[in-house]
């Protein structure tokens, strides 16, 4: 699998192009704005987009859904539990304070466990709650991307609407420490760096 980082947005998100490298098909994750860059990186790489893919439903992460599916008729992938989550009330008078768009809806709603097959490839969805309901992170052996769940050096925010420390806990305890500790974590945003392993963070993460 073929993995391009993009740091884009007004919150430095880290953005990903994720392909298979025999059949040219591929998945967004995390567009969190400037979808004119990412189109441009696609085009150069002749990539065929078939997901947009959000770790989670924070606006920082799915503001770019719209221009993008609109461009290239790609389908949103989000967890079942943020989808129902962020169409609340609460998270919606909350999260428009950020002034950034809202995504259309999510077109596949996926569980823990599921394939995200891409071309030859797959991504295997981990739920990792805690920092919304319906965080997740995406494996591909040996890559594994962490949204805001698991940064370099640090952790997601726990103090926004549906956020909860003790699952966030959890899930980077029993759901990505357990993962090979040659991993390559490529986080949420690159606030300690643009990536690490699991091994390294289990072992120097100072929040862990």
């Amino acid at each position: 699998m073929k993995i391009q980082q993009l740091i884009v947005g007004m919150m430095d998100v880290c953005c990903y192009l994720v392909s298979c490298e025999k059949t040219g098909k591929a998945a967004i994750i995390d567009p969190g704005g400037d979808e004119a860059d990412i189109l441009a990186a696609c085009k150069k790489s002749g990539l065929e987009v078939l997901y947009l893919i959000n770790t989670h439903g924070h606006p920082d992460h799915v503001c770019g859904n719209g221009p993008l599916k609109q461009a290239t008729g790609a389908k949103i992938v989000m967890h079942r539990a943020d989808v129902l989550f962020f169409n609340s009330s609460e998270a919606r008078s909350y999260f428009a304070q950020l002034g950034l768009p809202e995504s259309p809806p999510a077109d596949i709603l996926v569980e823990d466990g599921d394939l995200i097959s891409i071309g030859e490839e797959s991504l295997t969805v981990i739920h990792t709650p805690g920092h919304t309901p319906g965080g997740i992170c995406l494996y591909h052996a040996p890559d594994c991307f962490t949204g805001d769940t698991l940064f370099v050096g640090g952790v997601g925010r726990t103090d926004f609407p549906g956020g909860s420390m003790r699952e966030l806990s959890h899930s980077i305890s029993e759901r990505l420490l357990t993962l090979p500790p040659e991993t390559t974590v490529w986080p949420g945003h690159g606030y300690g760096g643009s990536k690490s392993t699991i091994g390294k963070e289990g072992r120097s993460n100072p929040y862990l």
